[in-house]
């Protein structure tokens, strides 16, 4: 399993413009990719499980992916929050 923190720096954190590049991302691979946040951990694939979270500007999350291809999720993952301006 891979797995790795962002910090949300964006204004209005991960709404929904953001949230939906973020879940095209994770749909292109064949990894189980999660967002947790304040306990909580929803598929990444799931727009909805995304934005049902409420990630504001300032908070803390992980992802994680587990399968075959779990490390180029997670780089691929890290490249838009950073192409975003979503995370430092």
């Amino acid at each position: 399993m891979e797995k790795k923190e962002f910090h949300i720096i964006a204004d209005t954190g991960i709404h929904a413009r953001p949230a939906t590049l973020l879940v095209q991302a994770a749909s292109k691979f064949t990894s189980d990719i999660n967002l947790e946040y304040k306990g909580k951990a929803v598929n990444l694939k799931s727009i909805m499980g995304v934005m049902s979270l409420g990630v504001g500007q300032g908070a803390d999350i992980a992802i994680t992916a587990e399968g075959a291809d779990e490390v180029e999720a997670i780089a691929a993952i890290a490249e838009a929050m950073q192409k975003e301006g979503l995370s430092e």
